[in-house]
């Protein structure tokens, strides 16, 4: 499995929405609020033969209310 996390941006006002779609859709495997210049960071688990990019563009980037994401990619877990 790969592991990444990706902070979220949100129009304003819409965190909590953003948040609720990103549960329902069972895509991240932890979800939390922050502050700072994101408003969400979010963990995300896939197969080693998943492109993070396409996921994150087609099922992340497209959830009504996000404006912005940074996507870290991560590489040992200590």
């Amino acid at each position: 499995m790969q592991t990444f996390f990706v902070q979220i941006k949100c129009a304003l006002g819409r965190t909590y929405e953003v948040a609720s779609a990103l549960a329902e859709a069972e895509i991240a495997s932890e979800i939390y609020s922050t502050a700072g210049d994101f408003d969400i960071l979010a963990k995300f688990y896939v197969e080693h033969d998943v492109d993070i990019g396409h996921f994150v563009g087609l099922r992340v980037q497209v959830i009504p209310g996000i404006v912005d994401t940074r996507t870290i990619l991560t590489f040992k877990a200590f």
